[in-house]
């Protein structure tokens, strides 16, 4: 399976980069269908670690297979998150927008970037998979 990694920096641009990576990435391996939705997902992810993750920037990891993709956003933070109750006009939707874009199929584990670009152990990432599952990874 394809891997494509990218380190975000703690910027204001930087949900906007990790949307034109995700969006160049999935078209060159065909997967059109799924940008929108990814790109989207992956800018909630990259907010919420630039907001909540004391500035460090945060870690991309993208794998994609022929009909689906799985993306995990790396920080330094292990606070998982938590879906709320609700959302104000200010915030708490990203969660609910990832869940309703990839149906469910997302989580967080503790841990850090585990590709040796950075990271360490510390940390966590926050997953989530569009398209078709990837049928090497059992129980997804």
């Amino acid at each position: 399976m394809p891997e494509y990694s990218l380190r975000i920096p703690p910027h204001v641009t930087s949900p906007r980069i990790a949307r034109d990576f995700v969006t160049s990435v999935l078209h060159a391996q065909r997967l059109g269908g799924i940008v929108d939705d990814a790109a989207l997902c992956v800018s909630e992810l990259v907010t919420n670690s630039c907001v909540h993750a004391s500035g460090t920037g945060a870690g991309l990891l993208l794998v994609t297979n022929p009909v689906g993709m799985r993306a995990t956003v790396f920080d330094t933070d292990v606070t998982l998150p938590v879906m709320k109750e609700g959302y104000d006009a200010e915030s708490g939707r990203g969660l609910w927008i990832l869940d309703s874009l990839t149906e469910g199929r997302w989580g967080a584990e503790r841990g850090g970037w585990r590709t040796g670009r950075g990271g360490g152990e510390g940390g966590k990432g926050v997953w989530f998979e569009l398209g078709v599952p990837d049928p090497s990874r059992p129980g997804r």
